[in-house]
């Protein structure tokens, strides 16, 4: 069984009620290490070496937050600069996460038509990830095609528990090594035409 870590990271997450749904559908599944980065560390005071033995502890990292202006949220891309360190992450010396898994599960107020090279957005949900994507791979881990609910403003709440009820359903494949590609309805970003990727 892989032992999941979710690295969630929302900054006004008393206000998104898509985040609380799908955050509570698996904090507390079996092999879930969830940690909320904003209730750990308000002052983004980061605790590098508890964070390190939390990813050397696990096989499965989540990095969970809402897209926000085209990337995540201050203090997750503060942990990423803090706690992926030179020749511990990366580098000559630095295999300590090579082989585990990476999954970005992201959140959008826009739909899915806004992020294409029709759209307002211009680029899709993947090209705005590449940074993310690139990070894994120079720390050898495996990065996996991300999982991202979109047009959370308009979702009514039948529709954010399908959602959520899938975000649960990813974790128990991940933990028990089934593959996700299998949950029902689940659509994974990658480089499709719009016209491709049903909703």
């Amino acid at each position: 069984m892989n032992k999941i870590l979710i690295l969630f990271a929302h900054p006004k997450y008393e206000r998104s009620t898509t985040n609380s749904v799908m955050v509570d559908q698996v904090k507390d599944l079996a092999g879930v290490t969830f940690v909320d980065l904003y209730e750990c560390y308000p002052d983004f005071d980061i605790d590098v070496p508890r964070e390190q033995r939390l990813l050397l502890e696990h096989d499965i990292v989540i990095w969970h937050h809402p897209l926000y202006w085209y990337s995540c949220p201050p203090l997750m891309k503060q942990w990423i600069d803090m706690v992926l360190e030179f020749d511990w992450a990366y580098g000559p010396k630095g295999h300590a996460l090579a082989g585990k898994k990476v999954l970005q599960v992201i959140t959008t107020g826009a739909s899915r038509e806004v992020y294409c090279s029709e759209g307002r957005n211009l680029y899709s949900i993947n090209e705005f990830l590449r940074p993310f994507e690139q990070t894994a791979r120079l720390c050898h881990m495996q990065y996996m095609a991300p999982y991202a609910v979109m047009g959370t403003h308009r979702l009514n709440r039948d529709q954010v528990t399908l959602y959520a009820d899938q975000y649960r359903q990813i974790i128990e494949c991940l933990h028990s090594g089934a593959d996700i590609e299998q949950v029902k309805g689940c659509v994974f970003e990658r480089d499709l035409p719009l016209s491709q990727v049903s909703d």
